[in-house]
């Protein structure tokens, strides 16, 4: 599979926007079977820029609006519009989109999705490119619950995409699918043919705290019960900041680890950063789900450890690439982990600077939440995940 990455940091002139993506194209010879992965600001007009690139473009657009961009030549984009258009003859894309999901149609509306876009494909689905737009009303659908969604209705391909962001307005996030735009819809791309995905992910945590509990009782993402006390108790037998309702910003250096047990004797872990406190039933609520039986603990952050862990993820991706000739890489990384960075935005992308190979494409986005696989810590099988304070990578 062949990639490029293209960037215009125009996004109010959309056809100068697109005359300068074509431009940067030019040269690129399209293959086959073709598709587009879209990241853009919040308040770029969508529809009038795929009815552009459409003019040239006749392959799937799928995309998502982004807090902020990574990029290989570029590294870090606050404003802009990139995309990465891939190409293969031995591979095949099917892109699709449900309407917007709540609590009573998300399983059935992504069953259905899927199967449609496998009828499409004439062999057996490799990977799974995902992204989605929040579900925050009273019909609340989590993040978990859609990659759980996604991989039954998949048969457990993996994996890999995020929850579109925005500026932290937490509203004018949108997904898309060639002329489509959803805001709580999800967007779907399977991946066919001669493929081998390959994938890493850190969550930054080289310290912890003694904190450690097991997980008696929850709901989704709220934890009401930890040992035998609140979620509140156990905070407050650590020190730990109980005294306001909404505490993501107090406890965006201090994400949870959680290790979740699965059936067949293997472990998980993933990071979860702690939005809400309810002062009342003394439950507290994140932005993932954290299963009954699971155990907390929490992490130390510190600025240097989140460039760190970049680095070793690199470390890593740079040795497939030199053994299996990977061409591609797209990262998601975690809203809140920028948050961490401060001022220093660059210290992700600082991390591979001048380290990706010359015709290597990488592209990823700042996200309100990652998907990707997770390797057991017995078995070394991979578990579809959903993650926060991650940093992902994959690699085609």
């Amino acid at each position: 599979m062949e990639s490029i990455v293209l960037y215009t940091e125009e996004i109010d002139d959309l056809q100068e926007a697109v005359r300068e993506i074509f431009e940067q194209a030019e040269g690129f010879l399209l293959k086959k079977n073709s598709l587009a992965i879209l990241f853009t600001e919040d308040e770029t007009d969508y529809p009038e820029l795929y009815n552009l690139l459409a003019e040239n473009w006749k392959f799937p657009v799928v995309g998502c609006t982004a807090m902020a961009m990574l990029l290989g030549k570029q590294g870090y984009c606050g404003t802009g519009i990139s995309v990465l258009l891939l190409t293969a003859d031995d591979c095949e894309f099917a892109a699709g989109i449900t309407d917007d999901l709540n609590k009573g149609n998300y399983e059935r509306l992504i069953g259905d999705k899927l199967e449609e876009l496998k009828a499409g494909l004439s062999s057996e689905i490799k990977l799974v490119i995902s992204y989605g737009g929040m579900v925050t009303d009273e019909q609340n659908v989590a993040g978990d619950d859609i990659v759980a969604a996604i991989d039954k209705a998949s048969g457990g391909v993996p994996l890999f995409g995020g929850l579109a962001a925005d500026g932290f307005n937490f509203n004018r996030f949108r997904v898309f699918c060639n002329g489509t735009v959803k805001q709580s819809g999800q967007v779907m791309v399977l991946v066919a043919g001669n493929i081998e995905p390959k994938f890493v992910y850190a969550n930054s945590v080289e310290n912890r705290a003694s904190f450690f509990y097991e997980v008696t009782e929850s709901n989704s993402n709220q934890v009401i019960r930890l040992g035998n006390g609140t979620f509140m108790d156990a905070l407050k037998r650590e020190d730990m900041q109980v005294s306001k309702t909404d505490v993501l910003g107090d406890y965006i250096l201090s994400p949870f680890v959680l290790t979740i047990h699965q059936p067949n004797g293997d472990s998980v872990e993933v990071a979860r950063n702690l939005s809400v406190l309810n002062q009342e039933t003394g439950a507290g609520c994140f932005l993932g789900a954290v299963p009954e039986g699971s155990t907390l603990s929490i992490g130390i952050i510190n600025r240097s450890d989140v460039q760190k862990s970049v680095n070793l993820s690199f470390d890593k991706i740079l040795n497939e690439i030199r053994e299996h000739g990977y061409k591609t890489l797209l990262c998601t990384s975690c809203c809140a982990r920028f948050l961490a960075l401060a001022s220093n935005i660059n210290a992700e992308v600082e991390a591979y600077t001048g380290r990706v190979p010359e015709g290597v494409s990488l592209a990823g986005l700042y996200s309100y939440g990652e998907y990707c696989p997770v390797r057991g810590n017995k078995t070394g099988e991979l578990y579809n995940m959903f993650h926060n304070f991650t940093f992902t990578i994959l690699a085609i």
